[in-house]
C-alpha cells in the first residue's frame, strides 16, 4: 500500500522536504511506495486531506494544528490531527528590491505586498503579524501569489515586497541571484511584541551571507513546521515513519538543508516529555511516542 504524504505547491518548501523524505521512508518496506502530493493551500488542504482520509501524513506549520483539531476557521469542524514529528523551524521574512527605501516592516503600509496564496499558512501570518504590528490588510495592497510568482513579481517590479520562507529555499536562492534583494528587519521592540503575543512563534537570526545581499545578521521570526497525521492512523505506520526519519536525521540534512539540525527539535522530548511536542494541543500519535521511546527520546 502506497505511504501518501501532503505537501505544498511544487516550488514550496514542504514540496522539497516531502521529496527528501520520500527518499528516507522507502528504505523501510512497510512504507514503501511513498507518494509525495502536491497542495495548493499547504497546511490547510493538508488537515482535509487527512480528514477524508486522502493520505496519510501532512506538512503543515503549527499555527494551524491547534486550530484544525478545536474546528476553528477555516476549518469547519474539529479535526481528530495528531502529531508526528517536527520538521523545522525556519525564519518568516519580508524581502524588497535592494533599490527601494523599505527597511523595515512597518514600512511596508501603503505597499504592494505578496503575501502568498490566498487560502494559505503564509496569508495567515502577515494577519497575525500586522496586526500585533497595529495595522492590517487594509493598510497594504495584498497580491495573492504563490512563491515562484510572487519572486518573478518582485524581480519585475510588479510588487514592492514578498513575504518569503524559510531558507535556504530554491525561489529565494533563485530570486537573490537575479536581483539585488534587501531582507527587511524589525523596529525596535518590534519583535519581541511579536514574540509576546503569539506562542507559537519563535526568535531566529537569519545569518549573513545566507543569501546573496544579505549583509549583516538580521532578527526574524520563525515558526515550527511539522508532520501531522490523523488519530485513525495505524500505530505500526506511524511508528515505522517516526523510526525512519529518525534514522535518516543527518541524511536529510543532507538532502535538504531545510533539514539540518533536526535532532535539536527532538531533545525537549528527554526534559519536557511528549507534551513539548504538542503544538497547539495536539497530542503525539500513539505510534509516534513509540518510536520516540524506543531511541530513548521518551520516557
Amino acid at each position: 500500500m502506497t505511504t501518501r504524504i501532503g505537501t505544498s505547491e511544487r516550488d514550496g518548501t514542504f514540496h522539497s522536504q516531502g521529496l527528501a523524505l520520500k527518499m528516507i521512508l522507502e528504505r523501510c518496506p512497510t512504507l514503501a511506495p511513498v507518494a509525495v502530493l502536491e497542495s495548493t493551500s499547504a497546511s490547510i488542504e493538508n488537515a482535509g486531506r487527512l480528514d477524508a482520509g486522502e493520505i496519510d501524513f501532512g506538512f503543515m506549520a503549527s499555527n494551524w494544528i491547534g486550530r484544525a483539531r478545536s474546528g476553528e476557521p477555516p476549518f469547519g469542524r474539529p479535526i481528530e490531527l495528531r502529531m508526528v514529528a517536527p520538521m523545522n523551524a525556519g525564519p518568516l521574512f519580508f524581502v524588497t528590491r535592494a533599490d527601494t527605501q523599505l527597511r523595515s516592516v512597518a514600512d511596508l503600509r501603503g505597499q504592494r505586498v505578496a503575501v502568498g496564496m490566498q487560502t494559505s499558512g503564509m496569508v495567515q501570518h502577515a494577519h497575525v503579524i500586522f496586526g500585533v504590528l497595529g495595522f492590517g490588510f487594509a493598510d497594504i495592497t495584498p497580491v495573492y501569489l504563490d512563491f515562484a510568482a510572487g519572486a518573478d513579481a518582485l524581480a519585475a517590479g510588479e510588487v514592492d515586497a514578498q513575504f518569503q520562507c524559510p531558507i535556504p529555499n530554491k525561489v529565494m536562492t533563485n530570486l537573490a541571484a537575479r536581483i539585488a534583494v534587501r531582507v527587511l528587519s524589525y523596529a525596535p521592540g518590534a519583535l519581541d511584541a511579536v514574540l509576546q503575543a503569539v506562542p507559537y512563534y519563535r526568535q531566529t537570526v537569519m545569518r549573513k551571507g545566507a543569501l546573496c545581499g544579505l549583509d549583516a545578521d538580521v532578527a526574524q521570526i520563525a515558526v515550527v513546521n511539522v508532520l501531522v497525521t490523523h488519530a485513525r492512523c495505524l500505530e505500526p505506520l506511524v511508528c515505522d515513519a517516526v523510526a525512519a526519519l529518525l534514522d535518516g536525521a543527518e541524511e536529510l540534512g543532507r538532502l535538504n538543508p531545510l533539514f539540518e539540525g533536526m535532532r535539536e527539535l527532538f531533545e525537549p522530548l528527554r526534559s519536557q516529555g511528549p507534551q513539548s511536542l504538542a503544538f497547539g494541543g495536539v497530542p503525539l500519535h500513539p505510534g509516534a511516542l513509540a518510536a520516540y521511546r524506543t531511541a530513548g527520546l521518551a520516557m
